[in-house]
């Protein structure tokens, strides 16, 4: 399974952990996913949704 959400398309980024000596190395940041259960065309389904889209849905609830 991706980590993606489902809703707006959120996906891991790319960029440098930086240590105190100023030195550079590759790290990935990791959307903040959560598996949520939601009514679609009638059918319940999961969906991974990020924590932002995850506020928008409970606020139209």
């Amino acid at each position: 399974m991706s980590r993606v959400c489902t809703i707006c398309g959120k996906g891991p980024m790319v960029g440098n952990t930086v240590s105190h000596s100023i030195q550079r190395s590759s790290r990935r940041f990791l959307p903040n996913l959560h598996t949520v259960q939601v009514e679609m065309n009638g059918r319940v389904q999961r969906i991974r949704v990020c924590g932002k889209c995850l506020k928008k849905l409970k606020a139209t609830a």
